[in-house]
This record gives structure tokens, sequence and C-alpha cells, in this order.
């Protein structure tokens, strides 16, 4: 696959969501004027005006392909950019990773505190679940309890808090590339798959379409994190956002230390074209899905 620049297209896609998103997300963490107000700040401070909205933009993506409402859609993907910004901030906390520096800002807990960064961790977890079951979300409760179902499988113990535990026991671990692929579908993949068939869920899909946005989930979230590994060798810090060779002084196995830089990149163009066939059933409806897979194996953030 060539290594072509974000397309224009997917730029501008991205950038419309991104807003939306912002402007929703502001909307559902409202300051408090008492005295828990510091939480709400950390939690507008971790989730509001950051990162490249990815997941949210796959929610979007894939509501679009069943005619699903945006209002609706919107929900769903501020309730899945919540989890992801939840583990963020406690990814980052000294007892995890003792990152300093995240989307190019000192983390949560070093612009606060670690108490208010683990407390506003948590109540961006729960905030998520709150808002998919309002009935505002969708008219079905049923729909709404299925997206809850998912969402609290995708982000738990069988998905990825259970592949963050992977991870901190990665370095006592004789990890090989089946090891380390279960534990990056665990962490990163199961998020991905969510915000891939949430759209489905609620259009109400099922079949041969649910398991194509379930395929292409599988292989984008993969591509991604080879991505990420090879960002951890090769990335510039300030360009990424964040500090890089972590796995490396960590002594962790990655996709890049066991398979190579070279055979790394091979592998992570190879799933990225996957996951664009697997979208073929949709045709160009997914378009900008495809050049999703494209731009996470040629970004460089």
């Amino acid at each position: 696959m060539s290594k072509t620049p974000l397309s224009p297209r997917l730029a501008d896609a991205l950038t419309v969501t991104s807003r939306a998103v912002n402007a929703e997300l502001d909307h559902l963490l409202p300051l408090s004027d008492g005295p828990d107000v510091r939480v709400h700040e950390a939690m507008r401070y971790a989730s509001l005006d950051g990162g490249k909205r990815l997941r949210p933009f796959l929610v979007m993506q894939s509501a679009s392909l069943f005619n699903v409402a945006e209002s609706a859609a919107l929900r769903v993907a501020c309730a899945i950019e919540m989890v992801h910004c939840y583990s963020l901030v406690h990814d980052d906390l000294p007892c995890m990773d003792d990152d300093d520096l995240r989307r190019g800002r000192p983390t949560c807990h070093r612009k606060f505190d670690e108490s208010t960064a683990l407390l506003a961790g948590d109540a961006l977890l729960t905030k998520a679940f709150e808002v998919l079951a309002n009935p505002a979300t969708h008219a079905d409760p049923l729909v709404r309890c299925e997206l809850v179902s998912d969402l609290a499988h995708a982000s738990g113990g069988q998905g990825m808090v259970g592949g963050q535990m992977i991870d901190l026991q990665a370095h006592l671990l004789d990890l090989d590339v089946a090891g380390i692929t279960r534990l990056q579908q665990m962490k990163t993949g199961r998020l991905f798959s969510f915000s891939c068939e949430a759209g489905a869920v609620m259009g109400k899909a099922h079949g041969e379409l649910r398991l194509a946005l379930r395929n292409y989930a599988h292989d984008l979230g993969l591509a991604f994190q080879i991505a990420d590994d090879i960002l951890d060798v090769e990335g510039d810090a300030a360009e990424v956002g964040k500090k890089v060779g972590k796995d490396a002084d960590a002594g962790k196995a990655t996709f890049v230390s066991l398979l190579g830089l070279d055979r790394a990149r091979s592998q992570a163009d190879m799933l990225a074209d996957q996951a664009c066939r697997h979208l073929d059933p949709f045709g160009e409806k997914a378009d900008l899905m495809r050049d999703v897979a494209r731009y996470v194996v040629q970004r460089r953030s």
C-alpha cells in the first residue's frame, strides 16, 4: 500500500466530526458550581479539544451506512470517546505508564493531581453508560441495552482492562506474535470493534453486514497498533505528542521487536488492505472508512 498523505476528504470529514463531538461533549460535561467543580474541570480537560477522534468518527461513519440519525450516532460517538479518554487518564497515572505528556499537553494528573485524575477517569467511564442508557440515544430500549452491554464487554476485564493487565506484565512474559496480537486485540481492538459495530446495532442490522464491520475493525485495530509500535521506535515526541521509546526501555515485546521494522510495516499495510476489502458489501458509502484504514498505517502521531 502506498504511503499517501491524509486525504483531503478524510481530513475535512475528521475535522467536521471532531467539532461536532467537541460541541456535544461540551454539552454533556457541564461545569459544576459546587465544591466538586475540580473533577468536572479535569473531565473536560481530558476529553475536550484533543486527539484524532478516530473512534467517534468510526461510530459516525458506521451509523451512516444504515441511515441512523446523526443526533443518535453523535451521542454514541461521545460515549466511546469518554471511555477512551478515561483509559488514557488512567494509563498515564504513575501506577500505570507514569507519563507526563499526552496530546502535546501535560497529562491530567500533572495538570491537576493524581486523586483528581483518578476520579475524573471514573466519572468519564460512568458518564458514558449514562449517555448510552438515555432515551435520547435511541428510542428502542433493546438497542440501548445492547449498546451498554457491548461497550461494557469491550472496555472491561474481557476487553480493554484485561488487555491493560496483560500489558502491565508484558515485560515479565515471553509473548510471541500470537500473544501480542491477543493483548492488543483486547487493549485496543475491542473499542475499535464497538465503534465500527455501533452503527449496525443502532440500525438493527445483523448477519453479513455486521460481520463485515467486525472483520474490518479487527484488521484496523491491529494495523493501528503496529503503527503505534513503529511510532514508538521512529516517532518524534513533539510530533507524536507523547514520550516515545517507552516499550524498548521497559523491555516489552512488541510487533516491531518480534518482526522487525520492515516486516512490521508490511504486516500493517497488509492488514489495512484487508480491512478495506471487508467493506466491499457497502460500496462507495464506506469510502471514508477505507481512508481511515490507509491513514492509520502512515500517520505520524
